[in-house]
């Protein structure tokens, strides 16, 4: 949560309603630039959703921190998680007799 509030400093706001927060938007390369500027984040995974999004996976090289940004086709990124403590799981194989 720390991260979510101290990036918005850099990143404009959407509005919220009630106590929950949405999440936070601008261009992809503002966003990028702000993680790697202010949390030394980088992407480490990616996927393409159903409609064209681009969700991505940032984080530290040594995992301190990570985020989770999803981009539509338009280039506007927005911030939907953010924690610390980010570990790459073993790619396992898909069953070819499953």
């Amino acid at each position: 949560m720390w991260k979510i509030l101290a990036l918005s400093a850099g990143l404009a706001l959407v509005s919220t309603s009630g106590a929950a927060a949405q999440p936070q938007c601008d261009q992809r390369d503002s966003v990028l630039k702000i993680l790697q500027q202010k949390y030394k984040e980088s992407p480490v995974a990616l996927g393409v959703t159903h409609n064209g999004g681009l969700v991505e996976v940032l984080s530290t090289g040594n995992g301190t921190t990570w985020s989770i940004i999803v981009t539509t086709p338009q280039g506007m990124s927005c911030l939907v998680a953010a924690g610390e403590g980010w570990r790459a799981m073993e790619q396992v194989a898909a069953d070819p007799e499953a």
